[in-house]
């Protein structure tokens, strides 16, 4: 089928019932809240809106070629894999990445109801608007679309709609299981778009974590006696500043990183501080400072993790040489037999991503988007999303876009503009129009 025939033939986004359908999914916000143990999202809340949307035009009711394979691993969370086969086999575009679970939000901290949708003029609010559930009901208008016009095409058009995206505490409950069981390995035979970033652009990089946590010891005294004392908040200050210094040096702007156009280079650095508690005349003894590393994927995490582990040995080791805060100021004390120490730990740590500059997947988004939107600037960030690192190394070409805002990603009073949905809808149409060609 000609591109202009599949693109008169699919048309636009029906706007009255892409609001209809998104209307009814920020209804279920409050439900797929994820944050376990005290919110456990029950995504097929969000499902069985999709499919009442989809089942019409499916093999499934007889009214349409769509056929639906809904896969829970969890009871009440579910996945959904919506398939438009085409005429040739191992020709495939996937859309995969629009997941049902959203952040958290607190009703008292927002300016409207976060958990049904309003409208403000081009405005959608709501949580979700942008992440994800926007990308949910514009998949699933897409899909619509196909099992209604049923246009001729060479290749099938693949819907992946996840679960547990946004927490990963509950395990085997997502896409990692559709990959881990093969239920996704025929979309290795073609572009694979993930939709679920935003402002309309590609993203073609993201960034790994590591979560860390550097405990400090040291010797609670009275505050008049500092000389008896080893102030563990100085310690630590200290050697935070030293593995700071150390790691820029050992993991400096990477030449790549331009290429990508990553907004920062890896970072670390701390974003949280406790300590026991105490009266303002004591000395701590203790303290604890967390924090991450955000790395461009051009560096090894196993090997920032182990250097950084190098850099806490070697301090410990030459505790004397550290700098200090005063002339009482030490984190020895030779006649009591007592050193300061640091102890560090690491959380679940993810790697980031570079997309394939090379790819068929990539040149179509960008000249898609260049149509759509009026130009295409790629861009790169150190947030994290592991999940497509993942996919990456089993083999898919993974590009990723998006059509929320940025601006309101995880935020209170969340919203997406229905006009950048609807050339969402017109990207999507135009990749599937010039993939056909091939």
């Amino acid at each position: 089928m000609a591109s202009s025939t599949i693109e008169s033939s699919l048309g636009t986004l029906n706007k009255d019932s892409f609001v209809s359908l998104l209307s009814k999914l920020i209804g279920e916000s409050k439900f797929v809240q994820n944050n376990p143990p005290e919110l456990i999202p029950q995504e097929d809340r969000i499902v069985n809106h999709v499919l009442d949307s989809l089942r019409p035009y499916s093999t499934e009711s007889g009214g349409g070629p769509l056929v639906i394979n809904h896969v829970a691993y969890h009871s009440g969370r579910g996945n959904l894999i919506v398939e438009y086969p085409g005429s040739v086999p191992g020709k495939i575009v996937s859309f995969v990445g629009m997941h049902m679970d959203v952040v958290t939000a607190n009703p008292d901290e927002w300016e409207f109801d976060p958990f049904s949708l309003s409208i403000d003029g081009d405005k959608l609010r709501g949580r979700g608007t942008t992440d994800c559930l926007g990308h949910v009901a514009l998949v699933t208008e897409l899909m619509k679309r196909l099992g209604e016009t049923k246009p001729v095409l060479k290749q099938s058009v693949v819907a992946v709609f996840i679960a547990s995206e946004e927490n990963s505490s509950i395990p085997g409950v997502g896409v990692d299981m559709l990959v881990k069981d093969k239920l996704l390995d025929k979309l290795k035979s073609g572009p694979l778009f993930w939709i679920d970033t935003a402002d309309k652009q590609p993203c073609i990089g993201t960034g790994g974590m590591i979560p860390w946590k550097l405990h400090v010891t040291g010797k609670l005294f009275h505050s008049g006696l500092a000389h008896k004392a080893i102030n563990a908040m100085e310690l630590g200050m200290e050697a935070l500043k030293e593995i700071q210094s150390r790691f820029y040096r050992d993991f400096p702007p990477h030449e790549q990183e331009k290429v990508y156009g990553f907004a920062t280079p890896s970072t670390m650095k701390p974003t949280q501080w406790s300590y026991p508690g105490g009266g303002i005349n004591q000395i701590p003894g203790d303290c604890t400072v967390s924090g991450d590393v955000r790395l461009t994927p051009f560096y090894d995490v196993k090997e920032v993790m182990k250097k950084l582990q190098e850099y806490v040995d070697d301090i410990n080791t030459n505790i004397e040489k550290l700098a200090t805060r005063g002339p009482v100021s030490k984190y020895v004390l030779p006649e009591e037999n007592l050193r300061g120490r640091l102890t560090l730990s690491f959380d679940e740590a993810s790697a980031g991503v570079a997309c394939n500059l090379d790819s068929r997947g990539f040149h179509v988004l960008c000249k898609a988007t260049e149509e759509v939107v009026g130009h295409v600037k790629p861009y790169s960030i150190t947030g994290t999303l592991p999940l497509i690192r993942d996919l990456k190394d089993e083999g898919f070409d993974v590009q990723t876009s998006g059509y929320g805002l940025m601006a309101t990603y995880h935020a209170k009073n969340e919203y997406c503009l229905l006009t950048d949905m609807c050339q969402g809808f017109d990207v999507f149409v135009k990749i599937i129009s010039q993939l056909e060609q091939d």
